[in-house]
């Protein structure tokens, strides 16, 4: 019997160590870096315990020390274990309930494209209750410069390779597709400052879109999710609106795919 008790006091011992654990890499995760009383104080444990923890993670490269001012930070070995469960993530899976919400709240078309090539492909669609056309989107690759989904992939290409997508006349579709260098790169750099991308009727007459970034851990952009609609619906309030409901939802399947940006 003594000996069951000493073992359940060891295991609930290494639970409260594990729990205790977890609790001070979330402290340095809200605050960037602390000392040793500040993490003592946020756990509510002495400071002999907060360091032996503080030992111990920081022997598994999970937090390190400022040299200056002692205080503790999250280290790379966060980003080794981040990567690792990002890998496991697959966009399209985890972007299947963000994006019926999307459809759901503006009552739009609403998809997910990735960059494939010199195109975006839709990968995942949902309809909304005001949607009256039949087209499905899904496996279609759009032009990067005519779509809003395509910008905000092309935006967020390095500027070599997104310089190498815009020379020369791009193709035009409608009276209203951005087809000159100069004016798209314009319109690009417009984009990688509000965050997101508005088309109207550049790929379809009396079509317009929003769409905004999707991205992985480490920041990368991985994807674009936005809304598609006539444009008797999407006037310019309403096309506000919908670039920060386009916002809400990037940051929701970005906090999915392991950004926590």
């Amino acid at each position: 019997m003594a000996d069951g008790a000493d073992d359940r006091r060891g295991s609930a011992g290494s639970v409260q160590s594990v729990e205790r654990a977890v609790a001070l890499l979330e402290v340095l995760a809200r605050s960037g870096a602390s000392g040793v009383t500040e993490i003592a104080d946020e756990l509510g444990v002495h400071k002999s315990t907060a360091s032996r923890l503080i030992g111990v993670l920081e022997s598994r490269g999970l937090v390190d020390q400022e040299k200056e001012r002692g205080k503790y930070f999250l280290g790379v070995g966060i980003l080794r274990l981040a990567g690792a469960a990002a890998m496991r993530l697959d966009i399209s899976q985890e972007s299947a309930p963000v994006c019926r919400l999307l459809a759901e709240e503006t009552g739009e078309t609403a998809n997910v494209a990735v960059l494939d090539g010199d195109a975006a492909v839709n990968i995942m669609q949902a309809r909304g209750r005001a949607e009256v056309s039949a087209y499905n989107w899904l496996g279609r690759r759009t032009p990067l410069h005519a779509t809003a989904s395509g910008k905000v992939l092309l935006a967020a290409l390095p500027a070599n390779v997104r310089d190498g997508l815009m020379t020369g006349e791009r193709e035009r579709f409608t009276r209203r597709t951005v087809t000159a260098p100069a004016a798209l790169r314009a319109e690009i750099a417009q984009v990688v400052a509000a965050g997101f991308a508005v088309t109207r009727e550049e790929l379809e007459e009396g079509l317009s879109a929003v769409a905004a970034p999707v991205r992985r851990f480490d920041g990368t952009v991985i994807g674009a999710i936005g809304v598609s609609g006539p444009v008797y619906r999407m006037g310019e309030e309403r096309l506000s609106e919908l670039a920060e409901s386009c916002t809400a939802a990037g940051d929701e399947l970005s906090r999915r795919m392991g950004f926590g940006g």
